[in-house]
């Protein structure tokens, strides 16, 4: 397949800036795979589609303010962006100008409060860095830094918070698990209270999430790889939701990606793992545990985009992408949902 085949045309107006004022009241657009068709609803009308002993599995990962700008010893301004801790105090992370950070260079943050030094230049022009603190990192992060938004926001993020899920709890992510965004904790509520399952996964988003697929053939594209964890308590509530014939529902592309990782290519149930996952999800690929799948819409030619398309057919999603378009929906990270049912 050919990477123009999930090219549709977006205006740009349509890229959401800003999260809307209510998580639940953003659109949802839902797709019912068996009759092909498309509604317009609200995002809390999705206790509506969902059945006593589904399971909803949703990603507990939480954004780190990764981004920090800081000094070199010259007093040149530099930025930086956390991508992933490589052991104790070392990172691998993106640097601007890159042409101006070698080995050896050291930075300065928050007056004096962090300090860093360039140990190595990685495949792709990352930096290896290492940082040196005398208080708790996470506190000084959450002082100094600032969330790392997708390179399609402009505006400033007024509140923090709202570029995390409400669910948020385990520290290492370089971009958000957005189509969780929408629940609220009274939503969540209501959603157990119907007899559906909540199970978590933990996988820290990289920033290769954003990363453009430069292949002509989509079948060459190499997936950046990603670190996940899922725990027994919640492998139980999938396996006993597979067992009972009900449906596994995925939050997000992300716990997608882990659930199918895992799966037992026969029987679908999943194990407690611990692991990195690289899996690319296209068009023809037989999806082994999930039933149904909550996003956000993304971007032309993505990988995500592709994981949506296999899951639904890339004809059907196109065409719901060009009347999401029809509608002014908003697109992305602080936009709309869709389910595919």
């Amino acid at each position: 397949m050919e990477v123009s085949e999930f090219y549709y045309d977006l205006p740009k107006e349509l890229i959401a800036q800003t999260p809307i004022e209510k998580r639940d009241e953003s659109r949802l657009m839902v797709l019912n795979r068996k009759n092909q068709t498309i509604e317009h609803k609200v995002f809390k009308n999705i206790i509506d589609y969902l059945e006593p002993g589904d399971c909803l599995v949703r990603n507990n990962t939480k954004v780190l303010p990764a981004r920090l700008y800081g000094k070199k010893e010259t007093g040149a301004n530099v930025e930086f962006l956390l991508l992933n801790r490589i052991e104790g105090d070392i990172w691998e992370t993106i640097v601007r100008p890159g042409n101006k950070l070698h080995i050896g260079t050291k930075v300065i943050f928050g007056n004096g409060i962090l300090e860093a030094e360039v140990l190595e230049i990685m495949n792709g022009g990352t930096r290896k860095v290492k940082f040196k603190y005398s208080r708790i990192f996470n506190e000084i992060l959450a002082e100094i830094g600032l969330m790392p938004l997708p390179p399609y926001i402009h505006e400033e993020l007024k509140q923090k918070d709202r570029y995390q899920t409400v669910y948020a709890k385990y520290d290492g992510s370089a971009a958000a698990p957005t189509a969780g965004l929408h629940f609220t904790e009274d939503l969540l509520k209501q959603i157990e209270q119907k007899g559906i399952k909540i199970a978590n996964v933990t996988l820290h988003v990289g920033i290769g999430t954003f990363r453009p697929v430069k292949v002509q053939n989509i079948e060459e594209h190499e997936m950046h790889s990603e670190h996940f964890y899922i725990k027994q308590e919640d492998v139980e509530k999938i396996n006993e939701t597979k067992k009972a014939g009900k449906r596994v529902i995925s939050v997000g592309t992300t716990s997608c990606r882990v659930l199918e990782t895992i799966a037992d290519e026969k029987t679908g149930m999943v194990k407690e793992t611990e692991g990195d996952t690289n899996i690319f999800i296209y068009p023809g690929y037989k999806f082994k545990c999930i039933d149904g799948l909550i996003t956000n819409f993304h971007l032309p030619e993505s990988t995500l985009l592709m994981l949506v398309s296999a899951l639904a057919g890339r004809e059907y999603i196109m065409k719901a992408y060009n009347e999401a378009v029809k509608e002014k929906y908003r697109f992305f990270s602080f936009g709309d949902a869709m389910l595919i049912n």
